[in-house]
């Protein structure tokens, strides 16, 4: 993806997060903020979807974009203290608020995607 750099003296990532998480709270009612390994982050459907750590976002998204991801060096993997690389989550360095918004919005479109999917194989069960 690319966007606008942001430039020094520009506000930090957290604070982009802040203002996106808001507008994106305000476009999708039933998503809540939370806190995913002591960071805030967003919820959709009871599950994370993207938090903030350090100077980096945190993304859930497909396993092969993941592998894309981190293959092209925009991401990192995301592998929490004692436990290996998170093949669905994703550590990123957007390059400002365009980037960052992108992110959000396809994480937010994959985690709501598999939840509309797993409420109708839940329905489809009991027929």
């Amino acid at each position: 993806m690319t966007g606008q750099v942001t430039p020094p003296g520009s506000p930090r990532l957290a604070e982009i997060f802040d203002r996106l998480s808001q507008q994106l709270l305000d476009e999708h009612p039933e998503d809540h903020r939370g806190r995913m390994l002591s960071s805030p982050g967003l919820t959709t459907a009871g599950r994370f979807y993207a938090f903030v750590t350090g100077h980096d976002l945190v993304v859930k998204l497909p396993a092969g974009r993941v592998a894309e991801l981190i293959a092209t060096g925009a991401g990192r993997p995301c592998a929490p203290a004692r436990r290996g690389p998170m093949r669905e989550w994703v550590r990123l360095a957007p390059d400002g608020e365009d980037d960052c918004g992108a992110y959000l919005h396809e994480a937010r479109a994959f985690l709501a995607a598999t939840a509309r999917g797993c409420r109708q194989d839940q329905s489809t069960r009991g027929a």
